[in-house]
């Protein structure tokens, strides 16, 4: 099962990726509360969302053709450090009290576009230093990090703010002590990668302009029904099967009539089994028929969230919702997998970017679920998103047999 972390790259790696994922949730729990309390507008909260999110999507195809074109492990290891040092600042701000709403919308886009230009090449890095037979380990290690930096990091980053804070909820000085240890983990990030003996060299040969290496990387995408499909079956979950993230408070609220325990409750739930599915596959990587596995794992994931919106009994929710987590952490790591293996060395890089950039899409397929959500029920929306995913899911394999083909994913399609 812990295959991948038995190689050290790796394992340097793993935990710089590991504290980078703990710094970024705790960054969203602090700046959350923080602006909040300073607006109290959820548009405003919205707006700093977007300002993460939207960099990602604008600059995500640079990363990938930055990762094709030079050494990915500078890449990687100075990202952490501009994060490091802009939270740093944003601590003393926020501790001097002279923080604003803009603030955060800047540092907001800063962490975006970081994440954006280097995330592809952290990616197309994995496979360089574990090979592809342990790809699907390395990878469902991966989710596993980021799933558990999901549980932990919000509820450490609440503590900290509670006990810093000294009881005083309108004071900022725990949020930015809480920016402190952020830094703090992002320079830890930073320090690991220097460890790593792999370089990341990318593949010689001729280089083009950079905007026809994102058209070749496009291209690469439209004219593989392998790649292609596999993206299009990524884009689908992330449009309905996480609305559930999304939806969950409300659901809390409106069918349980539940506080914040009860929402921390079903939120450990889909995490615990988020792990439970990321370990599940990190030792079933030799499993066959994965094309089907996709598309099986995709269908349940759909399945799921529907069920979950015809839950009326707290504990069923528990093992429901646990479902979910496991379905999906299964699915976005055997895709995510099956894409690297499929795609040559040198556009693996560029190919990760766009997989990246359309997830960026989510909010398309959120907005309308929100919409029947609000007017009908929340249990409509999840209902409706649920079957959608799954369905989609279903036909989309009808119509993919080069998907239904792959075996192992080792060999190219």
């Amino acid at each position: 099962m812990f295959a991948s972390l038995k190689e050290r790259d790796y394992m340097f790696l793993w935990v710089g990726m590991l504290t980078s994922a703990f710094a970024m949730n705790m960054q969203m729990v602090a700046q959350g509360w923080l602006v909040y309390e300073m607006t109290s507008s959820a548009i405003d909260l919205t707006w700093v969302t977007l300002s993460f999110m939207l960099p990602q999507v604008v600059f995500a195809l640079v990363g990938g053709v930055l990762a094709d074109r030079i050494n990915k492990k500078p890449l990687i290891g100075w990202s952490p450090v501009i994060n490091g040092i802009a939270t740093l600042f944003m601590a003393v701000i926020i501790i001097s009290g002279k923080v604003t709403f803009w603030d955060f919308i800047w540092i907001g886009a800063l962490n975006g576009t970081v994440m954006a230009l280097s995330i592809p090449a952290r990616t197309a890095f994995i496979p360089e230093i574990v090979g592809e037979r342990l790809m699907f380990n390395a990878m469902a290690f991966n989710t596993a990090s980021w799933n558990l930096s999901r549980i932990l990091g919000p509820a450490l980053a609440g503590f900290m703010i509670a006990m810093f804070a000294g009881g005083d909820t309108t004071s900022a000085f725990g949020v930015g002590l809480v920016y402190f240890v952020l830094s703090g983990l992002y320079i830890i990030s930073a320090v690991t990668v220097l460890f790593i003996n792999h370089s990341g060299k990318p593949i010689p040969g001729s280089r083009k302009n950079p905007v026809i290496e994102i058209g070749d990387g496009l291209a690469y995408v439209f004219n593989s029904p392998v790649v292609g499909g596999l993206i299009l079956l990524s884009i689908i979950p992330f449009l309905f099967g996480l609305s559930i993230n999304t939806l969950l408070p409300a659901f809390n609220t409106d069918v349980f009539n539940g506080g914040p325990d009860m929402l921390g409750l079903l939120m450990t739930a889909m995490g615990l089994g988020a792990i439970g599915g990321s370990l599940t596959l990190a030792k079933l990587g030799n499993l066959r028929n994965k094309g089907y596995w996709v598309l099986v794992t995709g269908s349940l994931w759909g399945l799921a969230v529907a069920a979950f919106a015809f839950t009326s009994w707290f504990y069923l929710s528990l093992l429901v919702i646990a479902l979910v987590g496991f379905a999906s952490a299964i699915n976005m790591s055997m895709n995510r997998s099956l894409v690297q293996l499929q795609v040559e060395q040198h556009m693996r890089g560029r190919i990760m970017s766009i997989d990246m950039m359309s997830h960026g899409l989510m909010p398309l397929g959120i907005l309308p679920i929100g919409y029947i959500a609000e007017t009908v029920s929340v249990e409509a929306g999840l209902a409706v998103s649920g079957t959608i995913l799954c369905v989609t899911t279903i036909i989309l394999g009808f119509l993919m047999p080069k998907i239904r083909a792959i075996n192992t994913g080792y060999d190219y399609q």
